[in-house]
């Protein structure tokens, strides 16, 4: 299944934040990233920090879309228990 995401980069810790309505994509899960948007520093730990957080090991977590964008899509197995919030 799809889980789109909204990053923001540089935060003080890693969390998720909770899901929201978003105007262009949709239902977006809000995660906060505590790795700078440099040199693909934020997409790895923000993989690594889904991957973490959903139970899941990295490489059943794959972006597909976003890479260079706050909004992203990533590719998890069907039926993952996302949860509402971390933080």
């Amino acid at each position: 299944m799809q889980l789109h995401v909204r990053a923001t980069p540089n935060a003080r810790r890693s969390e998720i934040v909770g899901w929201e309505e978003e105007a262009q994509v949709g239902r977006v899960l809000r995660v906060r990233i505590a790795a700078p948007p440099t040199e693909g520093k934020a997409n790895a730990e923000l993989r690594e920090f889904l991957a973490k957080s959903l139970g899941l090991s990295k490489s059943r977590v794959t972006l597909e879309k976003g890479a260079s964008s706050r909004y992203k899509t990533f590719r998890i197995p069907d039926g993952t228990h996302i949860p509402a919030a971390t933080g």
